[in-house]
């Protein structure tokens, strides 16, 4: 079972702002040593690692004499700024104590949906892998805002995991496992394995992270959930416990993969993205594209809903407002009445051949797990 993470050829490592940094907001430099002193080990066994961290706001805390993380949007991108450059500094001088080299990856959920930027990313980190450098990636909370951030590096290494084909995902926390409730509360007991959502029945997933993190126990779950359903590995555990998780110790919490391997680019599509609007369908539009899979056509679209421009995601909403499924959408939002309810054809005769396409392409399309 865990062997799987110890003889893993290419590994993702994420770990939380919490394990990294001081209460006061500045980085620990023990701490950030004692985890490259684990990493180094395991990439001179002949395995490549991706390190996903967080931290940068938090290391910017201190250089800004702030107290607290910031909540409003402008100050936390401020100390992003400020404290990415410390953050990828520490790490660099860190693992230069053992002849490796480190680069920095700053990823948003807006350049992961689009296909170009989407292969680019790939390409970048590959490269920097079969060059022997350590990617050291981040979300870029310095551009991200609110409808285009991931909102946690959990997910985010999710989803990075299965960018780079990934044998094993290690989520690092200031937890040592998952529990099947409140780890202070007695009688709690450690979880030591997931199979499947049916082994989380019952359990309290605490949601709120460190005071300098963003996360929690239900990000953390959410994307050992991404990971096992593009069939990757996942342990969760302490960042102390790094060298035992890798090793395939019998710490933390083990979830098992799932045999999908979905498409990488519908795996950002469904995990990474927001819809920008909403498509109505008619109970035909639905079962075409949800059930048959089929692209999706103006003449089964009822009503449009949002601000939108081509290329952006959109929710495509079931006759009573369920959200069935999200893709791609080749026109702009003030495009679509027009186009409602009339053949491709049509279209095409009365408003030139461009306009002999579908909205929605079936390859730009995933179907949101609930409905299929």
């Amino acid at each position: 079972m865990r062997e799987r993470i110890s003889s893993a050829s290419k590994v993702v490592v994420k770990v939380g702002s919490s394990s990294l940094t001081t209460p006061q907001g500045t980085i620990d430099v023990d701490r950030v040593d004692a985890l490259v002193d684990v990493l180094a080990a395991r990439r001179r066994t002949g395995t490549q690692i991706v390190l996903v961290s967080s931290g940068a706001i938090a290391a910017g805390l201190g250089p800004l004499g702030l107290s607290a993380r910031p909540r409003d949007l402008a100050t936390q991108q401020a100390a992003a700024s400020v404290g990415q450059g410390v953050l990828v500094a520490r790490y660099t001088s860190s693992f230069a104590r053992y002849g490796l080299r480190v680069g920095q990856v700053l990823l948003t959920a807006d350049d992961m949906m689009r296909r170009a930027h989407h292969a680019n990313a790939q390409r970048t980190l590959n490269r920097l892998l079969e060059l022997g450098i350590m990617p050291i990636v981040n979300e870029n909370d310095t551009v991200a805002t609110d409808e285009i951030r991931f909102g946690d590096n959990d997910r985010l290494a999710a989803l990075v995991a299965h960018l780079v084909h990934a044998d094993a995902l290690v989520l690092l926390s200031d937890v040592d496992a998952l529990y099947d409730g409140p780890p202070s509360r007695s009688g709690s007991r450690r979880l030591t394995e997931i199979r499947g959502p049916e082994d989380l029945v019952g359990v309290e997933l605490g949601r709120n992270g460190a005071a300098v993190g963003t996360g929690g126990m239900v990000t953390k779950v959410q994307a050992a959930r991404i990971a096992t359903g593009a069939g990757v590995p996942v342990v969760l555990t302490a960042a102390a416990h790094a060298a035992q998780a890798l090793a395939g110790a019998d710490v933390g919490t083990y979830f098992h993969p799932g045999g999908r391997h979905p498409g990488t680019r519908l795996l950002w599509l469904a995990h990474a993205t927001t819809g920008r609007g909403r498509l109505h369908l008619d109970d035909g539009a639905v079962e075409a594209v949800v059930t048959r899979r089929k692209s999706l056509l103006p003449a089964g679209v009822t009503s449009v809903e949002g601000e939108f421009a081509a290329g952006d995601p959109v929710d495509l909403c079931a006759p009573r407002g369920a959200v069935v499924a999200r893709g791609l959408v080749n026109f702009d939002a003030g495009e679509i009445p027009g186009l409602l309810g009339r053949s491709t054809r049509e279209l095409a005769s009365e408003l030139g051949p461009e306009y002999e396409r579908e909205l929605i392409h079936r390859d730009d399309i995933v179907i949101l797990e609930s409905h299929g």
